[in-house]
């Protein structure tokens, strides 16, 4: 099919050949030439109609023919019984060309109102196009895309992966399970927090499957005009439909699917009717697989996770540490290496798949950066903090900060190793020690990790009897955590707290902390050493410290 572009030169070249054979047609010389004698014949016997005279001819028309003659050739007495016109001397090519010019002038003037209006005229009549020039009445061509991810690319997740390949072999073998009464599931409903790989779980499938894959976010759903987003709906569903078998994923649904409330929104209700409506209306022969992505499933609306429209849910979790060893391998295998990926899984608990892959390459560039010819287990630890937390300017402190900001560190990672914390470097410009995560804790792994965020605090309170403002994050983080402990999670002394319940364990865990620190301050100043000589110490280290200690 023929872009636009080429239309419109196709057209303007057609436009210009049917100009030149008008103009053509119009001035060609279709007058036989006549001898005097002839000539002087035809108007003795009267066979001519009317004469015309030319600067440089004589025109002289009968019947059913027209004559020339020179004009030097004849004299004004051969006329004497014919009325003579006098033929227009302007050329008629210049007339013509004056059209062509106006029409073409014209029809740029035109183009470029359309332009500034906003207006267009195509096979569906007129339409108006949005301020930023694309037309509503037609959003971009909905085209498959070919998934060059496999499973064999994607590791650790072999529980999705049973799950997904029943639906692969129901792709390719769609016979085997019709004869036993089986029908395909009509939508899959990956659920996951961000970066865990719902997207490539999803090409993979097509991939598998060597199925057409249509990828639309749900974003692209909602337009500003209503009624918009439901056409882009039907329009997916109908090319996918031509191109059976064939997998639609629908990225972030949960832009296009919330539930349905008092609050008004005409185009996102449309749109999710619409979806609805498109879901319902397969038939068992379609072969069409929606395949959709969200993290937030409680925000769903009730009618698009019912039975019949995403008959199969996968839960996508964050990866354990088996996982992250085979997601890393994948990664890993591209770059020159020495060390032991055990221990890079280790040290990146709450890690997500995106989150891993981001380490690894920060890390190559490290290595790179330092003209290293490998990457090591060192260059991991440097960059941990910034694909986890992000890069940060580092302040510049005074000596006495300096001092206040050793014994705050040494104080957490202390607390951190006894309780054995998930890290394995401590940097002093570290504004986290251990990642949260959402993992089902019982209570004393929460008190462990609230006494290592109030640990620094203890730690210069003990030596200092006061402690600096840089605490701020970390006492946030425990107060929310007591508060967690005692209003969701059951874990104060009823399950209905009293309202000073967070107060007594906030004060409690506060003592056991110190009294610990105190049993331990030849360990927390042996680690304050190591911090002021080189910034950093790592938790086999500091293990040490407290078994000389214990």
């Amino acid at each position: 099919m023929l872009n636009s572009s080429t239309n419109r030169i196709a057209l303007y070249v057609s436009a210009f050949i049917i100009i030149s054979l008008v103009i053509f047609a119009i001035v060609r010389d279709n007058s036989k030439p006549v001898t005097l004698n002839e000539a002087t014949v035809m108007l003795e016997n009267h066979t001519v109609k009317s004469v015309i005279v030319t600067k440089e001819y004589v025109f002289l028309k009968t019947k059913e023919n027209l004559f020339k003659i020179a004009s030097s050739q004849v004299t004004p007495k051969m006329f004497v019984d014919y009325k003579v016109e006098i033929g227009n001397e302007s050329n008629i090519i210049l007339y013509i060309l004056y059209l062509v010019l106006f029409l073409g002038l014209g029809s740029l003037l035109f183009r470029e109102w359309q332009k500034r209006s906003g207006f267009s005229i195509n096979s569906s009549g007129i339409s108006k196009s949005s301020s930023d020039g694309v037309s509503l009445d037609s959003a971009t061509p909905i085209a498959s895309i070919k998934s060059d991810v496999s499973f064999s690319d994607i590791g650790g997740i072999s529980d999705v992966k049973i799950e997904l390949e029943e639906i692969i072999d129901f792709m390719k073998n769609p016979k085997r399970y019709k004869n036993f009464g089986a029908r395909m599931p009509r939508g899959v409903l990956l659920v996951g927090p961000p970066g865990v790989g719902k997207t490539m779980i999803a090409k993979a499938v097509a991939h598998e499957a060597e199925v057409p894959f249509y990828y639309q976010s749900g974003a692209s759903f909602v337009q500003i005009y209503v009624g918009m987003g439901a056409k882009r709906v039907h329009e997916l569903f109908n090319a996918a439909k031509k191109n059976a078998p064939s997998i639609i994923f629908i990225d972030e649904i949960d832009a296009v699917g919330k539930k349905r409330g008092g609050e008004r929104n005409d185009e996102r209700e449309a749109t999710l009717n619409q979806l609805l409506t498109e879901m319902d209306g397969f038939e068992g022969s379609s072969g069409v697989i929606v395949v959709a992505a969200t993290n937030k499933i409680e925000v769903l609306d009730s009618a698009l996770l019912r039975a019949g429209r995403f008959d199969r849910r996968v839960f996508v979790e964050l990866p354990t540490k088996r996982e992250r060893e085979s997601i890393l391998l994948k990664y890993i295998d591209k770059v020159p290496h020495k060390l032991d990926v055990k221990v890079v899984a280790n040290m990146t608990v709450g890690f997500n798949g995106a989150s891993l892959a981001a380490l690894v390459n920060e890390a190559a560039l490290l290595s790179l950066r330092q003209n290293d010819f490998q990457v090591t287990i060192e260059h991991f630890h440097q960059v941990k903090d910034k694909v986890m937390f992000g890069k940060k300017k580092l302040q510049m402190l005074n000596d006495q900060q300096k001092e206040f900001r050793i014994s705050y560190q040494a104080g957490k990672v202390i607390i951190a190793t006894y309780f054995d914390l998930p890290f394995e470097k401590l940097m002093l410009s570290n504004e986290k020690l251990t990642p949260a995560t959402d993992d089902p804790f019982i209570k004393q792994e929460l008190e462990s990790r609230i006494k290592m965020l109030l640990a620094g605090m203890v730690a210069c309170e003990i030596k200092y009897n006061e402690h600096a403002s840089s605490a701020k994050n970390d006492l946030a983080e425990a107060k929310q955590l007591v508060k967690n402990m005692c209003e969701d999670y059951g874990m104060c002394s009823s399950l209905l707290p009293k309202e000073e319940e967070q107060e007594v364990i906030m004060k409690r865990l506060y003592g056991e902390c110190k009294t610990l620190l105190e049993r331990l301050i030849r360990a927390v100043d042996s680690v304050e050493s190591v911090l002021f000589e080189r910034e950093s110490i790592t938790k086999d280290e500091v293990k040490k410290y407290i078994n000389e200690v214990l």
